[in-house]
């Protein structure tokens, strides 16, 4: 027995370990007689306690001799409450130890009775104590217990069994809950079959499995179970002797152990699935015998990888794919079992196996074992894609196609009818020679592909040095034809003419004639209108000579000055027959007046407003808006113009609305685009100008979202390089520091300002808001710019929280900066403008001026007499301030008289801003101009002044010697709202 110093040694180890408060609980447990003995060795005493919180009783197992313990309460200490309530009654007296261990005549255990019932097993359960009758418990054991009036503590096995089986009672088990039950009962001691006493053992018995030979040929697999298993009881319960025991492998066999010995015969074609699939799943779980003398070996080298065979007949491609193993193969795969070809048996890796199924379906649209057939261009397409296909293994061989005929084709060019022709042909046995359109060849190559399909049948192999040479120059002589109606369209001239100089081929007649034409051999003066009055400047004079080449040649052009170097005056030195001037209303006075001034000899007629009527008689020059343009495009293109004008042309940028279709409708010999900024956002918009001025030059618009806009946006500087190319001809830009070096210079700085309280508070409220907005649009679909247009409240915020619904306030920190700005500039004799996107903002601003003593004016929309307004402005003894909305004084306005600026709300579109700054830095301005951007610090506006430099990009990279244009992403618009 334990010695008196091991108890002692016991006690003051659980003492050290245990919270003053559980100490003192158990105590009180023991003294109230919470602790029952339940068994006792030499070194494990195992009790009960109850009487605590739980609704169970707690099992504590006390190890004398190894001073330590073990309790199944899961409490937060291990030296628990439980285990000083054992210490302490076993360490009150050596009488109160036995007593523990002496069962009362009220106390009761609890029966488990397993009972055989129509092939399943029902569980019953009854409360027995000595001199009362059993009571069966039929519903929850705590509620049976306290009806019963029997004293009993249950413990967490009773409770565990208790969940499982209280709602169904008389239902026999499934196979589930026969495991968990069994499991749970390991301890208890009253455990009945039938009328039979038996004990349960946790520990599973598992079915034996052999292989013998079989006649004919085939094997038989046999799995029947432990020789142990006295009886299969019911789901999940087997008899050992007097033991009931789980069954093992209960995953994988389940309810199948009441059909044991189960049988399958595998026929000679089979044996391959049974040794490489069947026998390594089962011998997962349990033992396998092979008697059978006709099993193949196995290998865990071969592994899965895609076998094609691929046949060619005429112009179509057959192909069956196969999921095999081994190279060669050594194993197939079909409809999910394993054919054996001969030699050892893989073990399977289903896992690579589905890997390669969902590969071959994803990128080529194949199945296994299905053979499908690929015709014409698709038959080319798909050879190509099978030759970058990886298969699972390392192709050391390059693909064999069986009956196919590959020739290479050659490029062929002519001069011929005026035009020159591209074609692609091949010679093959007997001499003959078959062709392939240019189309086919140059759409295969932009493809990736490296075979087109021959008329008559076979494949041709493209000539791709030649296409890597020549390809882009023939892309774009195809896109040019098809933009005008397959012929070659005379603005792609110089196209041709690099053409036929790269493959030294002469040009035809028409285009030698054409390009001699556009070299700069006409003086600058003969270009110049006799009636013209006034000088032009030197570039000037350039500009005009270059319009008047392309007039004669019946060509267009742009003219991408920048702002404020006189577009309008070099288009009037050349203005001859009849004119047709498209320009924004806001600029239709401002060639009234240049035309008087510079060509008086010109008659003009106003073609705008609700009396308007084309006169009947030839006019020199017709004055019009894009408005009108829209609304009488039938009327405007019944009419054959001599000359048709775009003044501010990026007004047709996006070529879907309607200015850009009825531009291109109307009929011209020669066609002039005007615009400082003709590209703003995207590379299509020059597309849509220049296909104004030159029908085809860059071919069709999706042609040209493909071979240009797209690779450009995605970083590709030859893409660039290309556009800048095919454009130079007929696309003219001189910036201010180039050209007019006697212009004061220019300076641009930011002032920044800093929100107060109040108005932080609110810009972060609208930021979250606009976050959320913005996250939702994109997971919608919406484009990079609509979603930037989500941004406008948030802007709105960082300006003046007047500006937003619902809010009131009187000024904001950035107004009182400009305030303070202005104040200095006009205290030192400065004149400035002040530009907003919002009128409202302008209208808050103007309360601020009052109160400082600054006199203003204001131009906006709502201007009627513009011409009125900018001449006070101008007038030296005007007003030193001027109010401008970005919409009304962007554009078409002269005011020199200003030397600041100042740019109160940036946005993401710096040739808008741009155009505003250029009002005052043009021609005729004699002092230093300064532009001032007010930022609001920590808000959108910083994010959006690197934005701006971005879209710069974009232009600089087709109008200058700019690399890669930078796409506007997702990514960026969220950055916005860091």
């Amino acid at each position: 027995m334990t010695t008196a110093a091991a108890w002692k040694a016991l006690q003051e180890a659980v003492r050290a370990g245990c919270p003053v408060g559980l100490w003192t609980r158990g105590q009180a447990l023991a003294r109230d007689g919470a602790v029952h003995g339940q068994s006792r060795a030499k070194d494990d005493w195992c009790f009960l306690v109850h009487g605590s919180a739980r609704a169970a009783a707690a099992t504590v197992h006390l190890y004398p001799a190894d001073d330590d313990w073990d309790c199944d309460c899961e409490g937060q200490f291990r030296a628990c409450e439980h285990v000083a309530a054992c210490v302490a009654a076993v360490s009150a007296s050596a009488d109160a130890a036995d007593a523990l261990f002496q069962k009362s005549a009220a106390s009761a255990v609890l029966r488990y009775r397993f009972e055989r019932s129509g092939g399943g097993v029902i569980v019953r359960r009854l409360l027995c104590a000595e001199g009362v009758e059993p009571v069966m418990v039929r519903g929850p054991l705590l509620e049976a217990i306290a009806r019963s009036g029997i004293s009993m503590a249950a413990t967490q096995g009773d409770l565990d069994v208790d969940r499982r089986l209280a709602r169904e009672p008389d239902a026999p088990l499934d196979f589930g809950r026969a495991v968990f039950v069994l499991r749970a009962l390991v301890t208890v001691e009253e455990i009945w079959l039938d009328d039979r006493k038996v004990s349960v053992s946790a520990e599973p018995l598992f079915p034996h499995a052999h292989v013998d030979d079989a006649g004919g040929g085939d094997v038989e697999l046999v799995i029947e179970p432990d020789p142990a298993v006295t009886e299969i009881v019911g789901d999940g319960v087997l008899l050992a002797g007097d033991t009931l025991r789980p069954p093992g492998a209960a995953t994988e066999f389940g309810t199948r152990w009441q059909r044991l010995p189960l049988r399958r015969r595998f026929r000679a074609a089979e044996i391959g699935d049974l040794v490489g699939k069947v026998l390594p799943e089962l011998e997962r779980h349990v033992t396998v015998d092979i008697r059978s003398a006709r099993l193949p070996g196995r290998t865990q080298s071969a592994t899965a990888w895609l076998r094609f065979e691929v046949d060619v007949v005429g112009g179509d491609v057959d192909v069956l794919p196969l999921l095999v193993y081994g190279d060669p193969p050594i194993a197939r795969v079909d409809s999910g079992r394993l054919v054996h070809l001969g030699g050892d048996v893989p073990a399977r890796d289903e896992t690579r196996e589905r890997e390669l199924v969902m590969r071959l379906r994803d990128r080529l649209n194949l199945v296994p074992g299905r053979r499908t057939t690929f015709r014409g261009t698709d038959a080319a397409r798909f050879l190509a894609d099978l030759e970058q296909f990886d298969d699972g293994r390392a192709r050391t061989t390059p693909l064999s196609l069986t009956g196919a005929r590959r020739a290479t084709l050659v490029a062929r060019v002519e001069a011929r009818d005026g035009d020159v022709h591209v074609y692609f042909e091949t010679r093959e046995e007997g001499g003959n020679a078959r062709s392939v359109d240019a189309d086919t060849v140059v759409s295969a190559w932009r493809e990736g592909l490296g075979l087109v399909p021959l008329q008559g049948g076979g494949f041709a192999a493209l000539p791709q040095q030649w296409l890597e040479q020549h390809g882009d120059l023939v892309a774009d002589l195809l896109a040019a034809r098809a933009a005008n109606e397959g012929r070659t369209p005379p603005a792609a001239v110089d196209l041709v003419s690099e053409l036929c100089d790269s493959l030294d081929v002469v040009a035809p007649p028409q285009t030698q004639r054409l390009r001699k034409l556009l070299e700069p051999e006409t003086a600058e003066g003969d270009a110049i209108h006799a009636a013209f009055r006034g000088q032009l400047r030197g570039y000037q004079s350039a500009g005009s000579a270059w319009l008047q080449r392309l007039r004669s040649a019946g060509l267009g052009g742009v003219l991408a000055d920048d702002m404020g170097l006189g577009k309008t005056v070099q288009t009037l030195a050349i203005v001859e027959g009849k004119t047709l001037v498209v320009c924004p209303r806001s600029v239709i006075h401002n060639w009234t007046a240049e035309i008087a001034r510079f060509r008086p000899d010109l008659a003009v007629t106003l073609y705008h407003g609700p009396s308007r009527a084309l006169s009947a008689r030839a006019q020199d020059v017709t004055l019009t808006t894009y408005a009108t343009l829209r609304n009488d495009i039938e009327a405007l293109a019944a009419h054959e113009w001599d000359l048709v004008v775009l003044d501010e042309s990026q007004n047709i940028k996006n070529s879907d609305s309607q200015a850009a279709r009825a531009a291109f409708a109307l009929r011209a010999k020669a066609r002039i685009a005007l615009s400082g900024t003709p590209i703003e956002n995207r590379p299509s918009e020059l597309w849509s100008q220049m296909h104004f001025a030159n029908r085809g030059l860059l071919g069709g618009r999706s042609a040209f979202l493909e071979r240009y806009e797209k690779p450009m946006l995605a970083g590709d500087a030859r893409a660039a390089e290309r556009l800048r190319r095919r454009v130079r001809p007929f696309l003219m830009r001189r910036l201010k520091s180039e050209v007019a070096p006697e212009l004061p210079p220019r300076t641009e700085a930011v002032l920044y300002c800093e929100l107060e309280a109040g108005e932080r508070a609110i810009y972060d409220s609208v930021r979250a808001a606009s976050r959320a907005d913005i996250v939702r649009r994109m997971a919608a679909g919406a484009s990079p710019l609509a979603a930037l247009e989500a941004l406008l409240r948030l802007r709105q915020a960082a300006c003046h929280p007047g500006l937003l619904p619902g809010h009131q306030a009187e000024g904001s920190s950035k107004i009182e900066a400009l305030r303070d700005a202005l104040e200095d500039a006009v205290a030192d004799g400065h004149k400035a403008l002040v530009f907003s996107q919002w009128t409202s903002m302008l209208d808050r601003i103007e309360p601020h001026l009052r109160d400082a003593s600054i006199d203003f004016a204001r131009l906006d929309g709502s201007t009627r007499d513009r011409g009125a307004v900018v001449s006070q402005f101008q007038a030296s003894d005007g007003p030193p301030v001027m109010l401008l909305s970005l919409t009304a004084g962007g554009t078409g306005l002269n005011l020199t008289a200003a030397d600041h600026v100042f740019l109160t709300d940036p946005w993401w579109n710096p040739a808008v801003e741009d155009q505003a700054a250029d009002r005052t830095h043009r021609i005729g301005q004699e002092r230093p101009v300064m532009v001032y951007r007010l930022v609001a610090k920590d808000t959108v506006e910083e994010r959006v002044l690197d934005l701006q430099s971005r879209k710069r990009a974009i232009a600089g990279a087709v109008l200058e010697s700019g690399g890669a244009a930078a796409a506007i992403t997702r990514d960026d618009i969220l950055e916005l709202l860091e």
